[in-house]
């Protein structure tokens, strides 16, 4: 029995009732922490927060675990949800287990050697359905009639990740200000409330090749009531990223062949849902400003020795970035 950082196996098999337990940690998470664990008969994937510096309000466990099981009979592609432990004395942190769900979640282009150009776009044009089909449930009709405060919503996402920025902050980041000001003086009025994910992503999507389709949909910690277009919003940010082929923030993976491009993404949506989306820009730069305050974090984290896992110590280079990219769509009609 091999432990992992962050999780005893030892103590989670007592808690459980099982027989020793191997676990393994998934490379590519960025936020909480996600294992793959079994006891040779039955296999869980267990989701806590990350080691160290959680801030307030983030990394819920149990906001994961109740959007995950109020989807559960919707069209949006969620895994089961088993067991909610919130108890801390478990392995030092709430945690939950959810179903293995089949597929791959696609951050860089080296895994996807197999997607044809019809498939790209097939895969693109699923996202975005998937997306407009969770902003089309109705949030009293699966017991999520409470999760949010839709009114004043955007203003306070403002407010919450200015808060996170000055939670993280440890060195100089030009225009920041700036864009966090821009966005306060200028919050639209949302047209509407719903369900939203909150880091509607590919990478937080397992997509299986044969069929090829979305078997899940991950990482539910952002999830609220609010306006439907900070997901579309979001969404364009990751797949537009820096415009790079070597994009961390993309992987590549949506510059290759027949993927849709962020506007195509964008008027499928429209379509879709007949959403009024001339006012997206406000959303898209938002969208830059909320990921770069979460690189930031993760740069904070890391510099503090309290990350999990490779790749962490390149991202802080991409906060200034992201900044200017906010800046620009915060001054351009889409």
């Amino acid at each position: 029995m091999t432990d992992l950082p962050g999780l005893d196996l030892q103590a989670l098999a007592t808690h459980l009732g099982t027989g020793p337990l191997t676990g393994e940690l998934f490379r590519g998470g960025r936020s909480n922490l996600t294992y793959r664990v079994s006891d040779g008969t039955q296999t869980w994937v267990l989701r806590r927060p990350p080691l160290g510096h959680v801030l307030a309000t983030a990394h819920d466990m149990a906001r994961e675990f109740r959007v995950i099981s109020a989807l559960a009979d919707t069209s949006v592609p969620v895994p089961g949800a088993h067991r909610l432990v919130e108890d801390t004395s478990v392995i030092g942190a709430p945690f939950y287990l959810m179903q293995e769900m089949p597929g791959a979640a696609l951050r860089e282009r080296s895994q996807c050697p197999w997607i044809t150009p019809e498939q790209a776009r097939t895969l693109s044009e699923r996202l975005v359905d998937v997306l407009a089909d969770l902003h089309s449930v109705d949030p009293d009709s699966v017991g999520l009639g409470d999760f949010g405060r839709p009114e004043g919503f955007l203003a306070r996402q403002v407010k919450r990740w200015g808060k996170q920025l000055d939670a993280s902050r440890s060195r100089e980041l030009p225009g920041i200000e700036e864009l966090r000001d821009k966005l306060a003086a200028t919050v639209p009025d949302s047209a509407r409330a719903t369900i939203i994910h909150g880091d509607y992503r590919l990478d937080n999507a397992l997509v299986t090749q044969d069929p090829l389709e979305i078997s899940a949909v991950l990482d539910w910690e952002m999830a609220t009531l609010g306006d439907p277009l900070a997901d579309l919003g979001l969404l364009y940010v990751y797949w537009a990223g820096l415009g790079s082929d070597n994009d961390p923030i993309t992987g590549g993976v949506t510059s290759l062949p027949g993927f849709l491009t962020a506007d195509e993404l964008v008027a499928r949506y429209t379509a879709r849902t007949g959403t009024d989306t001339s006012g997206l820009g406000w959303y898209i730069a938002f969208g830059y400003f909320k990921l770069a305050v979460i690189v930031e974090g993760i740069h904070f984290r890391f510099a503090s020795g309290k990350t999990v896992g490779a790749g962490f110590e390149k991202l802080g280079a991409f906060t200034v970035p992201l900044v200017r990219q906010g800046l620009a769509a915060a001054h351009k009609e889409l």
